[in-house]
């Protein structure tokens, strides 16, 4: 079934997306991305205009009704151990002492796949299975030594750093941060580089949500003291990671120059993706563009940010449900600080379903929206306040 923005670029034809957005009272941006980001729903009111605008004898209003986002849902099957596998699963489980390199690895593909099905549920499905499998994984480390110990306690950090960000998601910002101390204690106990680094860098993100840019700073700064041992996509994570403290505080020069930097690091880490550890599966060019138009966006550069964040979620595939509504709401407020407050609005009002079901950072960011657009007496400000209130 065509989609709305597949519709509305075949309508358009030859015209280009700036006479559409003259005739249709829009910007030529919010053109652009209606035609690349099917998670973004225009207003009745846009669409009427658009499809008048293009003579369609109102199809674009019978797909705008009739159209809907399935969000998909990743396979588990590859989470089922076959027969043999399962035996030994169980046998260890029941003794600890006779954990193995298969029982390791096969809790290592639990844990990616379980990382990629939160990328589309959100945190607070997994956290209570994830918590379980830690209790799991922690009574194995007594039962192995040597190579095999190593390897145990650095998957218990892996599972530690992920119920840290699942608390932090949720907005459990205590237990967050004691998770993440755990979790770079035992990569340092395991020997694991890339897994302390990246720590660092999750506290440094978690010090960021808080406000907290000096101290961003300092923990992005503190993750490159592993570099030399580390892959060039985490040591990519923290350069972006003290850009985003730069921007924060307001300082646009270190923080574009460490954004450059970050950048150089993850065009290089592409050309092998084999080395980069298994929990930077979602570390590319698309979603560090989306970190170029958040760092904007701290800078007060609306239009600037606007740009990245379009071009990074056009990119962005559709089951990271999670991060789609998080950049969204980021958009919504860049197309308000540029000046764009319909935009802004159809965006919050499109985005406010996924927001609160999976993402309460960005709940908290429409809100912003909506209050900004209140004082501005723009009326679909109410009508984003009870999109989020609905649902």
């Amino acid at each position: 079934m065509e989609t709305f923005g597949e519709a509305l670029r075949r309508l358009r034809g030859d015209m280009s997306t700036r006479n559409l957005a003259l005739r249709a009272n829009c910007s030529k941006s919010y053109v652009s991305i209606l035609e690349n980001n099917p998670a973004i729903k225009p207003s009745a009111q846009v669409v009427a205009a658009l499809d008048k605008a293009l003579n369609a004898d109102g199809e674009l209003i019978n797909i705008h009704k009739s159209s809907t986002t399935p969000i998909p849902i990743l396979p588990t099957s590859s989470l089922l151990p076959d027969a043999d596998l399962y035996q030994r699963i169980t046998k260890v489980i029941d003794n600890p002492r006779r954990v193995d390199f298969a029982t390791i690895e096969w809790l290592e593909r639990c844990l990616a796949e379980h990382r990629r099905i939160e990328d589309t549920l959100g945190s607070a499905p997994l956290l209570p299975v994830i918590s379980s499998q830690l209790a799991i994984v922690t009574d194995l480390i007594h039962g192995a030594s040597g190579a095999l110990g190593d390897r145990i306690v650095s998957v218990a950090a892996q599972y530690a750093q992920f119920i840290a960000w699942l608390c932090q998601d949720s907005l459990e910002l205590g237990a967050a941060l004691a998770w993440y101390d755990r979790s770079h204690g035992w990569a340092l106990e395991a020997g694991d580089p890339n897994l302390a680094a990246t720590t660092l860098n999750m506290r440094a993100h978690l010090a960021w949500s808080m406000g907290d840019a000096q101290r961003c700073i300092r923990l992005a700064e503190a993750s490159r003291w592993h570099e030399g041992r580390t892959t060039l996509g985490v040591q990519g994570m923290a350069a972006q990671m003290a850009a985003r403290g730069h921007a924060q505080s307001g300082e646009a020069g270190p923080a574009r120059g460490l954004l450059g930097e970050a950048e150089e690091l993850i065009r290089r880490s592409a050309e092998s993706p084999e080395e980069e550890p298994s929990w930077m599966y979602f570390y590319d060019d698309g979603w560090f563009t989306m970190q170029r138009g958040m760092a904007e966006l701290e800078l007060g550069e609306g239009n600037r940010a606007a740009s990245f964040l379009e071009r990074g979620l056009s990119d962005l595939p559709e089951n990271y449900r999670r991060d789609r509504a998080w950049f969204n709401s980021c958009l919504a407020r860049a197309y308000l600080a540029s000046g764009e407050a319909e935009a802004a609005a159809d965006i919050a009002i499109a985005t406010a379903p996924d927001a609160v079901a999976v993402n309460a950072y960005a709940v908290k960011e429409l809100h912003t929206v909506a209050e900004t657009l209140d004082q501005m007496h723009v009326a679909s400000a109410r009508d984003i306040h009870e999109a989020l209130s609905n649902n």
